[in-house]
């Protein structure tokens, strides 16, 4: 079969199956093409992504630990993470403000907000409580100014024990350049530092303040954990810090270490996400977020973190939705791979099924006007050359000119290609043309009227009571 033949035969069903001519039917073809063309384009470049970057911290610092876990995890699912390493919280957050650096996520501490743009960051929730551990030497103390002129280390400078300590000091007078001394001490060096009374006291986060370490100094005499009894005054005047608790014997029941209930304060660990982050990389982090974070420690019970807590950043509408409803449907039910298939589908065809549904509806009302436009475009000029030959005085020279003219438009109405299912306006419009013909022949009656030149049409035509004003 030659591939003319197979063509008209292809063409000869499609009209079939539209009922509305070739034209109609090459148009469907031509519509299913660009939506499958864009549909292909959108699978290519808009599916949710198979790689994350997250800024975690420094190596061997418990954002770098718990980065590790979520890649593990998430591997699971066939999502590629990338840890880029920083130099802790702070770093976090200037590396997400900057649209240069490529990173999606980080852990960022309460409190280190400061000048940061945070117009398009959101907030995934809290992971954990980051509680504030003074440990010192001497005599038992109870307000932080009781520290003043001692010699203190408050972590290197970007830590985020560094900065909530100087805002903590400064809150009781205590600022760099007085009496009191700021020591640096080499990491890993604290305990030996402070045992060997090279300094008076070390501010340390407690989560990431070992078990081991915070036993081994409080086993030591003379060192002790400092009790914040103001803690209640530090959570209402400083907005992201909670109050803690490390329970009595927690460390060490035979020996009750602690003697007693310790208050600390302390802000949480965030997940920070810049607000173009894809749904289903939300729902993924927070769902390792949830294995990772979810056990029970000495701050926090089971089940209390991951939590929709707000502070400086709004939290997220996807990570709300999670916490209200948990997963999407799709990638409740499918494999994240299969998932991302099933929603790239949704987004995309969807909408274009909508608008496409109501064209097709239209196409025939369309498709029907432009046929019809073809043939009542001549009545027009019909019904101007009639009115022309029997204008009052026109002499017999005018009306062959208006006849060769008739010839003409006869000419250019046998070339017009219409389906079957308008043939009778078609050979209506003939009829009338052959009317006009005799009628200028023989000078007869008066000329027509356009209702008269109307009258005989079939039932379709008769819908429209006037020709159109213009071609």
């Amino acid at each position: 079969m030659s591939p003319k033949i197979y063509l008209s035969r292809m063409l000869a069903k499609l009209n079939g199956l539209f009922g509305k001519g070739q034209v109609m039917s090459v148009s469907a073809i031509l519509v299913f093409g660009v939506v499958a063309g864009m549909a292909i384009l959108a699978f290519a470049n808009f599916g949710a992504p198979n790689t994350i970057t997250i800024a975690s911290g420094p190596n061997g610092s418990v954002f770098q630990r718990n980065a590790e876990k979520y890649r593990q995890i998430l591997a699971r699912q066939g999502v590629t993470v990338k840890i880029l390493p920083s130099e802790g919280s702070r770093d976090n957050l200037k590396k997400l403000s900057d649209p240069k650096v490529a990173v999606d996520v980080g852990f960022v501490l309460g409190g280190e907000v400061g000048k940061a743009d945070k117009g398009n960051l959101v907030s995934l929730g809290s992971i954990s409580y980051q509680p504030l551990m003074i440990f010192y030497r001497g005599s038992p103390k109870t307000l932080l100014s009781d520290f003043r002129g001692l010699r203190l280390d408050i972590g290197p400078e970007g830590s985020g024990a560094h900065s909530l300590a100087l805002t903590l000091l400064k809150a009781n007078g205590i600022e760099p350049g007085g009496d009191t001394a700021f020591v640096s001490t080499v990491p890993g060096d604290l305990v030996r530092a402070l045992r060997e009374n090279r300094v008076d006291a070390i501010f340390v986060m407690g989560d990431s303040t070992a078990t081991d370490m915070m036993r081994e100094l409080l086993h030591t005499p003379d060192i002790h954990l400092f009790n914040f009894e103001q803690a209640d005054g530090y959570t209402r005047r400083i907005n992201y810090l909670n109050k803690l608790s490390l329970p009595r014997g927690s460390l060490d029941f035979g020996k009750d270490i602690p003697a007693e209930d310790t208050a600390l304060i302390g802000p949480t660990v965030e997940i920070i996400a810049r607000d173009s982050l894809h749904p289903a990389l939300s729902d993924l982090l927070l769902e390792a977020a949830r294995e990772v974070h979810g056990g029970a420690s000495l701050f926090k019970k089971r089940g209390e973190f991951p939590a929709p807590q707000e502070h400086e950043f709004r939290i997220s509408p996807d990570a709300t939705r999670y916490y209200t409803s948990g997963k999407s449907f799709f990638y409740r039910m499918f494999p994240y791979g299969v998932a991302s298939i099933i929603t790239r589908i949704v987004a995309f065809f969807v909408p274009f099924a909508l608008l496409l549904i109501p064209a097709l509806r239209l196409a025939p009302a369309i498709y029907r006007w432009r046929m019809e436009s073809r043939i009542y475009r001549w009545y027009r000029a019909l019904l101007d050359l009639e009115r022309d030959a029997f204008k009052p005085g026109a002499d017999p020279k005018r009306r062959e000119e208006l006849l060769q003219h008739l010839d003409e438009i006869e000419n250019a109405v046998s070339k017009i290609v219409v389906p079957a299912s308008f043939g009778d306006l078609f050979y209506g419009l003939r009829g009338h043309i052959g009317f006009v013909r005799n009628t200028l022949r023989s000078q007869g009656p008066a000329p027509i009227s356009e209702q008269s030149m109307y009258a005989g049409r079939s039932d379709r035509s008769a819908l429209h009571e006037r020709a159109p004003s213009g071609s």
